[in-house]
């Protein structure tokens, strides 16, 4: 074959594999233009047809339109060009899909009602900048009038979701759950509570040690207890009970009295709430992070051992 090779459409159909219809719509449309004509009238092409057809097809099947094929098959604009603006097009359609994808499995799993689904929906698609403003509004309003304490910068950290671009199904099942406690006034309320508690339980250096610290002691301490059947309020979980306040009055500096033991009590209370296990869980599956161990065992442990040693 050499450069004067002319072919009629048909001939260009069955070497493309396109139908006769197809390369005449672009030669029509000036994509494929003919090198001449028979002396019949009949449009002739020459051998560079094959190949702009093929480039054509391959572009058409990536979802090109055909304004733009054109600017590349006639050289006004570089096919990397046109490449890297369609692969950033569709990044934002597959992130849509994916959404999308992931809304409707956590409907088919939750069993959702139309309200829901339609909220479901709203919050999913909520804009990077309007989760964080959602985020923002609960954290303010949880650590409003805080943000000099020393620990306030980790524990923020430590509480905010980070939806991926790319989200599972059950990361935004989780967010719209978590979207939903941040609106929840009562727990709005109960970690703003443990937020307190946090700032007025300070060491003499001026640290804090709750919740962290607290939680680690309850977990070395009454955990082996649960596992051995001890009961709260049977004198084997004396030591224990007088270890978990001996560790308290040493955090914050004070003497273990009634009083630290009633504070403490308190404090487990608080921690002790349902939702912020739930808050904790979901936190973990939207970032990715290992699945938190409730301590809600633990708790319960406590404050019945504590409550049952105090003066009545």
């Amino acid at each position: 074959m050499n450069g004067d090779t002319l072919y009629s459409i048909g001939d260009l159909a069955r070497r493309t594999g396109l139908t006769v219809k197809t390369v005449r719509f672009y030669s029509d449309a000036g994509i494929v233009p003919p090198a001449d004509r028979s002396p019949a009238g009949y449009r002739l092409y020459g051998t560079d047809a094959v190949a702009r057809l093929d480039l054509v097809r391959t572009l058409r099947d990536l979802g090109l339109d055909l304004p733009t094929i054109r600017k590349v098959v006639d050289r006004e604009i570089s096919l990397p060009e046109v490449a890297a603006a369609h692969a950033d097009a569709l990044e934002v359609q597959i992130r849509v899909l994916r959404l999308r994808r992931a809304v409707l499995t956590a409907v088919a799993k939750r069993g959702s009602t139309p309200e829901e689904l339609d909220l479901m929906h709203k919050l999913a698609k909520l804009s990077e900048d309007e989760r964080q403003r959602l985020i923002d509004d609960f954290l303010s309003a949880v650590f409003d009038g805080l943000y000099d304490h020393p620990a306030f910068a980790a524990v923020t950290r430590s509480l905010t979701p980070e939806l991926p671009d790319n989200p599972e199904a059950e990361q935004v099942e989780a967010w719209v759950e978590l979207a939903e406690l941040f609106q929840d006034q009562g727990f709005r309320t109960t970690m703003r509570g443990m937020a307190r508690d946090m700032a007025a339980d300070r060491a003499p250096d001026g640290s804090t040690g709750l919740p962290r610290t607290l939680a680690e002691v309850l977990r070395s301490q009454v955990t082996p207890a649960l596992a051995a059947g001890i009961g709260p309020t049977s004198s084997e979980a004396d030591p224990i009970v007088t270890a978990l306040a001996a560790h308290y009055a040493h955090i914050i500096g004070l003497p273990d009295d009634t009083a630290l033991r009633r504070r403490l009590v308190a404090r487990l209370e608080t921690m002790d709430d349902p939702r912020r296990d739930r808050y904790l869980t979901l936190l973990a599956v939207i970032n990715g992070w290992p699945a938190p161990e409730s301590l809600a065992p633990v708790f319960e442990w406590a404050v019945l051992a504590l409550r049952a040693r105090m003066p009545r």
